[in-house]
Order: structure tokens, then C-alpha cells, then sequence
């Protein structure tokens, strides 16, 4: 008895936390998207009156409109998901460090280190090794992270030889990536190695260090003042 209650006052304790994390996320997207509560009312609403529609015509309103009710909150769960996404990377646009919150998220097989190399202008790159190889990702002024890029490049030459490196640079310029399109970019990138082959990759990259791994690093972006410190290593 003392389990179940305890395991009832568990699921009692999340479900205001989660619902209460939706609530916000809602607030942050009406933000920057005011319609959203009408999209999410029309896409529910057509949703629904379809299949309650077909329903009545092959007489089976009742099922129908259960499951049109189903399916309409389905619907309205993807739209808000896609249209919350957009938004929160809307207002990550152009902040420094806005890259490495993205590649905390790319999905599964993915081992992303943020920061192995940054100038006293704040430029960054940062490190992703999957299937597809070794993603560098860089955001900053292009023109100073093409150095960048080149000793970061140069530097893991000596260390993994028989593996593809990549870089994309974040922005709206030409040749750029934007923010949004940073994760389908990187999984749209064929897949060429094994496993074993991602672990090892990954094990002579973590032996060779980066420039943050005695810095302790905020998650999400770099608040806009950060600089390194004078006795940091710079590249």
C-alpha cells in the first residue's frame, strides 16, 4: 500500500510539472508567434470535423469522432512541437554558443564536444563524430573562422587519418547554414563508418583534449559578455 501511494503521489508530483512546462513553452512561442493559438485551433477543428464528417457518411459517426478527436489532438501536438522549435531557435539566432544547444539535441549516435576552439573575438567551433564522420560546426565571423576551422582540421590530421571531416558554418550568408537547419543538415550526411569505428574516432579526439576541458561551460548559449580568461590557451 505504501508503494502505490507512493507511486501515486510520484505521478500526482509530474503531471502539474509537465503540464506546467507545456504552459511555458506555449507562452515562449506565443512570443514570437502570435497565431499560434489559432493555427492550433484550426488544425484541431478541421482535424476533427473530417473525420466526423466521414463518419456520418458511412454511418459510423460515433468511431469517427472518436477518432477524429484523436487523431485532431495528434495533429495539434505535432504543429505546436514544430512551431515551438521554430520559435525557440528564432530567438537563439545569433547568439553566441547557440550551436552548441542545438547539437545537444541532434539525435541519438551523436557525440558532440562544445567549444574545441574559440578566439578572443568569441568565434567558435564545435564538434560532433557520428556515422557520418567528424562534423565541425562553427558560428561566428566566417572570414576569422576559416582559420579557425583550418587549425582545428589540421590539428586532428595527426590524430584520425582514415576519417571524414565536415564543417558547416552557421549563419544566413552564402555557403552558410542556418541555425534551423543545422540538425537535418548533419543527418542528411552519409553514414560511412561502423561503430567501433565512431568509438575509436571518438577516443583519440577525447586523448587529444580541447581548449574548454579544464573550463567549466554553461549549457545553452554563452552569455554574450564571456571571455576566455587571460591564462586560457587560445588558438
Amino acid at each position: 500500500m505504501a508503494r502505490k501511494s507512493n507511486s501515486d503521489s510520484t505521478d500526482a508530483g509530474a503531471n502539474p510539472g509537465r503540464l506546467k512546462q507545456i504552459a511555458l513553452t506555449y507562452k515562449m512561442t506565443r512570443k514570437a508567434d502570435s497565431k499560434i493559438g489559432l493555427v492550433l485551433a484550426a488544425v484541431g477543428i478541421v482535424t476533427f470535423g473530417v473525420l466526423l464528417a466521414i463518419g456520418f457518411l458511412i454511418g459510423h459517426p460515433i468511431y469517427l469522432g472518436i477518432l477524429g478527436f484523436l487523431l485532431a489532438f495528434l495533429a495539434m501536438a505535432i504543429v505546436f512541437g514544430r512551431r515551438a522549435e521554430r520559435a525557440a531557435f528564432g530567438q537563439m539566432e545569433g547568439q553566441p554558443g547557440a550551436a552548441a544547444a542545438v547539437l545537444q539535441n541532434v539525435g541519438r549516435g551523436w557525440s558532440t564536444t562544445p567549444a574545441v576552439a574559440m578566439n578572443r573575438s568569441q568565434d567558435v567551433v564545435h564538434r560532433a563524430v557520428g556515422r557520418a564522420g567528424i562534423v565541425l560546426v562553427a558560428e561566428g565571423n566566417p572570414n576569422r573562422l576559416k582559420t579557425l576551422l583550418a587549425a582545428e582540421k589540421k590539428k586532428m590530421a595527426r590524430i584520425v587519418v582514415d576519417v571524414p571531416v565536415h564543417d558547416i558554418i552557421v549563419g544566413t550568408g552564402e555557403g552558410q547554414v542556418p541555425l534551423k537547419k543545422v540538425r537535418t543538415t548533419m543527418l542528411k550526411l552519409p553514414r560511412v563508418l561502423t561503430g567501433p569505428q565512431v568509438t575509436a574516432a571518438n577516443d583519440r579526439l577525447r586523448a587529444m583534449g580541447d581548449l574548454m576541458s579544464n573550463m567549466p561551460l554553461p549549457k545553452g548559449p554563452m552569455p554574450k559578455g564571456m571571455r576566455m580568461p587571460r591564462g586560457g590557451k587560445m588558438r
